[in-house]
């Protein structure tokens, strides 16, 4: 087998990555790709057909040029099995949290923490197509990335449905100390995804990086969710819950039109 590396001087971010797993899918002698998109470097793990893989290269058009080719013993990739555990652990601790937060925010009838439930399952499926992301093939990272991006539409407009109708008809007030316990734990919950994230070896790579960033904005949504608990109190009205409940949607609709982009 051989390693090769690449400069490719015009991949500055996630969507260059995408292509280039895209544009390289069709060559089954690739067994691995690794991306190093701070220092623009690609490095490929392949059989034969070197010049048919830079000859696709270049035609994306993104200033490629060869560094070197060497031959190389190495055949395991560890790294795929520790991201896939790294990623099944947080995928699993935004699923608990989905769960745990769509059942207290119906129950306490909070809109903020019904739509930040949708938010972690949101991310939960961010975490999933990153999971195919490793060493699966393209094709069905994006048939998934598709079909979560839509679903997740589906429930946002649904939420924002239900906002305006609170909006317009007297609801009871939600029980803000719900919201606030709940919340406090969907942040600790969050918190230690984005620690186990961190340390990832390979956090540079555009699937983990995505997965931090989704995140790293889920812990500022957990605040605000915490803050409209406590005017909910002190203003004695369902406003601030209704008002975040529309900002998280909306932020739900953001990440998923991001998510159908890359797709397509």
């Amino acid at each position: 087998m051989y390693k090769t590396l690449f400069k490719i001087s015009k991949m500055d971010c996630p969507s260059e990555e995408n292509l280039i797993r895209m544009k390289l899918d069709e060559f089954s002698s690739i067994v691995n790709l690794q991306f190093d998109i701070p220092n623009r470097k690609l490095t490929i793990f392949h059989g034969d057909q070197l010049d048919l893989i830079e000859k696709s290269l270049k035609e994306l058009n993104l200033g490629v040029k060869k560094l070197l080719t060497e031959q190389t013993d190495q055949i395991d990739f560890r790294d795929n099995f520790n991201q896939r555990k790294l990623l099944w652990s947080v995928l699993i601790i935004n699923f608990v949290c989905f769960l745990l937060e769509i059942t207290t925010g119906v129950i306490s009838k909070s809109m903020g923490l019904v739509a930040d439930s949708l938010d972690m399952l949101a991310d939960s499926f961010v975490y999933g197509i990153s999971l195919f992301a490793v060493g699966g093939t393209l094709t069905r990272k994006k048939r998934v990335a598709k079909i979560s991006g839509y679903f997740q539409i589906t429930l946002a407009v649904i939420g924002f449905v239900e906002v305006l109708r609170r909006f317009f008809i007297i609801e009871k007030i939600p029980n803000f100390s719900v919201m606030i316990i709940i919340s406090v734990f969907a942040l600790i919950a969050n918190g230690l995804c984005l620690y186990l994230l961190q340390k990832a070896k390979n956090k540079e790579e555009v699937h983990m990086k995505a997965s931090m960033i989704f995140t790293s904005n889920d812990i500022i949504i957990n605040l605000g969710v915490i803050i409209a608990g406590v005017l909910v109190k002190f203003l004695n009205s369902n406003s601030p819950d209704l008002i975040i409940g529309t900002i998280v949607f909306g932020l739900v609709i953001q990440g998923a039109l991001r998510i159908l982009k890359v797709a397509n």
